[in-house]
């Protein structure tokens, strides 16, 4: 029987503007934003206390938007990075031009914007990913660029 493991791209296999959409998409509750701002030790109250949020310019609380940036990040493991990342490298651009709110539905995708050979790591390339996160009303609300270390089909690690 032929069996096949999931996993993320090697560096050979990401191709520069390629855009790759993680579905489904995340419905994000009011227990998902309590729970992510409390635990990270996030105390605004634009996120945890209603009444006042209510007061505020958008008029109710709104999502964490380190949850929206986790979220998009996480979506595209699966299907580019899963067992091939040897390392996140860092985030050169990172914005929120619009607000999620508690109910809406993120969905995320992630455009391959450069790749290279690493130049002191035989074996692993740098790959420089745009990740986007959309509401339902196709509106972006969140826009990250970041770069990772990936393995090549030559010097991945043996299983």
């Amino acid at each position: 029987m032929r069996e096949i493991e999931q996993r993320g791209l090697y560096f050979e296999e990401f191709e520069v503007g390629v855009r790759y959409l993680h579905r489904p998409g995340r419905t994000v509750t009011e227990a998902d934003n309590v729970l992510f701002t409390t635990l990270t030790m996030n105390t605004q109250g634009l996120h945890l206390d209603a009444h006042w949020a209510a007061q505020q310019p958008f008029g109710e609380r709104l999502v964490n938007s380190m949850f929206t940036l986790s979220t998009i990040v996480g979506a595209s493991v699966t299907q580019l990075t899963l067992g091939t990342i040897v390392a996140n490298l860092g985030f050169s651009e990172v914005q929120f031009p619009a607000p999620l709110r508690l109910g809406d539905t993120l969905y995320s995708e992630t455009t391959v914007l450069d790749t290279r050979l690493s130049e002191s790591r035989p074996g692993q390339g740098i790959v420089t990913l745009e990740h986007l996160g959309r509401r339902q009303d196709d509106e972006i609300v969140a826009r990250a660029v970041r770069s990772t270390l990936v393995w090549t089909l030559d010097g991945r690690p043996s299983p």
